[in-house]
C-alpha cells in the first residue's frame, strides 16, 4: 500500500483485495494520517478487484474519521465489481466517487471540493 501527502491531499492506493487483510490494512493507514484539517483524502481504487464486508467497514470508517476531523475523504477509479457493491449498499450515495485520479485533482481548486 502506498502512500503520498503533499498540499494537504493525501492519496492512498490499495492493493487489489479490501477483504480482512487489505480492510485492516487500509484502517491502519488511515489511523496513522496525520491530517490538517481542510485535507482531502483520496483513495484510489484502480487496483481493488475485489471487496467485502469487512473492506466496507474500512472506507465507512475511513469517511467517519475524515468528516470528524474535518477532511473530505473520495473515491476514484472504481473497478465494476467495487462499485457493484457500493451499489448493492446504497453507500454510492454516501461516497463521492470520481472516474478518475485525474478528475480528482483538475476538481482539487473548486471551493466545492476543499471546505
Amino acid at each position: 500500500m502506498m502512500s503520498t501527502q503533499e498540499f494537504q491531499l493525501i492519496l492512498l492506493q490499495p492493493p487489489e483485495r479490501l477483504d480482512e487483510n487489505g480492510g485492516s490494512a487500509l484502517e491502519t493507514q488511515l489511523a496513522r494520517l496525520m491530517p490538517q484539517k481542510q485535507s482531502l483524502w483520496v483513495i484510489d481504487l484502480a487496483q481493488v478487484d475485489f471487496m467485502d464486508s469487512a473492506g466496507l467497514v474500512s472506507l465507512v470508517s475511513g469517511l467517519k474519521s475524515a468528516r470528524q476531523i474535518g477532511c473530505r475523504l473520495v473515491l476514484c477509479n472504481v473497478q465494476a465489481s467495487v462499485r457493484l457493491v457500493l451499489e448493492l449498499t446504497q453507500l454510492d450515495s454516501v461516497f463521492e466517487i470520481f472516474d478518475s485520479y485525474d478528475e480528482v485533482l483538475t476538481t482539487v481548486n473548486s471551493p466545492a471540493l476543499i471546505r
